[in-house]
């Protein structure tokens, strides 16, 4: 009975909250990069939205499996996300 609880209910939320951290991270860093180039602004927030998507998508997923569009998405806008987060890593990296 519990597991039936948590499979149904606990699982959708704990699979949106990885890619939601990673969300928190790259808003982090742009709220502490005032002197920053306004490229790394904007590659840190397009990597941010990527990821509260795929957070998104993968709640909606975990409720329902059987969507294969929601997987697609789930991919796409991590893969986004993390293209994203090295891109400003490699930007920070220069400019230091």
């Amino acid at each position: 009975m519990a597991d039936d609880y948590d499979k149904q209910y606990v699982e959708p939320i704990v699979n949106a909250s990885r890619p939601a951290t990673l969300a928190t991270l790259s808003l982090a860093v742009l709220r502490f990069s005032a002197e920053d180039p306004m490229s790394l602004k904007i590659i840190l927030l397009v990597g941010a939205i990527m990821f509260l998507f795929s957070s998104f998508f993968i709640f909606f997923y975990s409720i329902y499996p059987t969507r294969r569009i929601l997987w697609t998405g789930t991919a796409m806008t991590f893969f986004l996300g993390l293209v994203c987060s090295i891109l400003s890593s490699v930007i920070l990296l220069l400019l230091v």
